[in-house]
């Protein structure tokens, strides 16, 4: 069965657009690890300077610092997976190419779709480590802000 060029630029639009959605994700990601970084870098910069620190900020601090260590390493889990979609639709979109131009038609189709959608696949993890991500930054900003709110 021969298929149009039209046809075979259209099949390999969707993993492209795919590509185009993750760089996306991985813009955000970035930019929250660019934040947690700078907060890491801020807490530590007050550690230094003991003698300038409440006991009660101390134990905020120290209260923070792992949690933003984890913070970071979803993040980083995330970055890996948004990674891996886009190499992932990359195949897909050459095993694509491979089939249109018939070579070993119905072995490039399977593997085309079969990574278009582990690439579906990972980028749900993604987004699942993203919303992890939301859920321990909350935590964290309730830990900063205890004191101010008089909560304990």
């Amino acid at each position: 069965m021969e298929r149009s060029i039209i046809e075979i630029i259209q099949g390999m639009l969707a993993p492209g657009l795919m590509i185009s959605a993750c760089g996306l994700l991985l813009l955000g990601m970035n930019n929250k690890y660019s934040l947690v970084v700078g907060r890491i870098r801020t807490l530590n910069g007050e550690l230094r300077n003991v003698t300038n620190i409440s006991e009660e900020r101390m134990r905020c601090i120290l209260l923070q610092m792992p949690l933003l260590v984890k913070r970071m390493q979803i993040i980083r889990n995330a970055v890996w997976l948004y990674t891996v979609s886009v190499a992932l639709f990359i195949f897909s979109i050459i095993f694509l190419g491979l089939f249109s131009i018939n070579i070993a038609s119905s072995v490039a189709s399977f593997i085309s779709l079969t990574l278009f959608i582990l690439g579906l696949i990972t980028i749900l993890l993604g987004v699942l480590n993203a919303a992890k991500e939301v859920r321990l930054g909350y935590k964290i900003v309730l830990i900063e802000t205890q004191n101010v709110l008089g909560k304990n």
